[in-house]
């Protein structure tokens, strides 16, 4: 039996449904996409895109790429509130979510799931390619009808969830590169493991939230907080392996590694001092630290890789002499739009 009736929902401030200003309903559509996660798969398809790209790379398709993306993770997001409507009521940290709020309906959530989720799958079919529609919809898949029902049975639920979360990038990669080469595989390896010591810090600073929803975390069955330390520190140490990845193939440089060993190095620090204290604060502070070392990671990373295309625009030594040109290289994200941009299904 529901929870949640949604019958003339009312705001958090007691006005009705109709009497919500945009601002609120702003917040509204926000939870449902879950925005910052959203947010988080446009920037990494962009950057998966960026690295995969070669010279003269259209820009229109890395646009429809981040596009179908969006629409994907919005519509997952969507569907995945609606199949856990009941219990996210009765954890404080997602009771204000628009369903157990009561502010949209579960059937509402349900059709608009369903919508753009089939909406960001047809982009990507129609504007990008097969390959990267076809890892939108194991996204799709493994996210709302694997991980989310493993969340109530078993721990196993989390590295589940990490192999979605890991997709964008490598989307982004297949839509530039039209195949999965080992680049797209190395971006996958980071997101992968950078989520699982990132999710242990939040499991274990809402465990008892979890425990009374009927989530079964890694940190449910860990009173003292060892396993999922353990399991923070040994994916702190496969994420820096995976972060040299990138320079042994040659898609960064020198300061790009540099970088790498030293934020990889210190958010490990951050796991083992969570191991060794077992507290909340120390939990927190392996959080926060997740949250800073992957924008800072990929910024490098792009920003590096930059760097070194521009670096090969270098002139002939004898350029003055036979007035030779310049060699120039555009560094990622320099595409080109060599068409107007189509919706798809759009005539030719």
């Amino acid at each position: 039996m529901s929870v949640v009736t949604p019958i003339d929902p009312v705001g958090p401030v007691g006005l009705p449904a109709s009497g919500r200003s945009f601002r609120a309903w702003v917040t509204v559509a926000s939870d449902l996409v879950k925005a910052r996660l959203t947010l988080m798969v446009v920037l990494t398809t962009w950057m998966g895109f960026s690295l995969g790209s070669s010279p003269g790379s259209d820009g229109w398709t890395c646009l429809h790429a981040i596009i179908g993306t969006s629409l994907l993770a919005a519509g997952a997001s969507a569907l995945n509130q609606w199949w856990e409507r009941d219990l996210d009521a009765l954890m404080k940290r997602t009771a204000s979510r628009p369903i157990p709020a009561g502010i949209l309906s579960p059937l509402f959530v349900l059709a608009f799931g369903v919508a753009v989720s089939v909406l960001g799958l047809a982009w990507l079919v129609r504007s990008v390619n097969l390959l990267t529609a076809f890892l939108g919809a194991a996204t799709l898949a493994i996210y709302v009808f694997v991980y989310t029902p493993l969340k109530t049975t078993t721990e196993l639920n989390t590295w589940v969830g990490a192999i979605p979360g890991a997709l964008p990038p490598l989307m982004g990669w297949t839509a530039a590169t039209g195949e999965l080469g080992a680049g797209g595989w190395a971006l996958f390896a980071i997101l992968f493991f950078w989520q699982l010591p990132h999710f242990m810090a939040i499991a274990w600073l809402y465990r008892d939230e979890y425990a009374k929803a009927g989530f079964r975390m890694l940190s449910g069955g860990d009173p003292d907080g060892r396993r999922s330390a353990s399991s923070a520190i040994r994916n702190s140490i496969a994420l820096l392996f995976a972060s040299v990845v990138p320079f042994l193939q040659g898609i960064s440089g020198r300061a790009y590694l540099s970088v790498a060993l030293v934020m990889g190095g210190l958010f490990l620090v951050q796991a083992i001092r969570f191991a060794l204290l077992l507290d909340t604060h120390s939990a927190r502070r392996l959080f926060f630290a997740s949250i800073f070392y992957l924008p800072v990671l990929l910024a490098v990373l792009v920003l590096d890789r930059t760097i070194m295309d521009r670096s090969k625009e270098v002139p002939s030594k004898s350029s003055f002499l036979r007035g030779s040109s310049t060699i120039s290289v555009p560094r990622p994200g320099a595409f080109v739009f060599n068409r107007r941009f189509r919706l798809p299904g759009d005539g030719a």
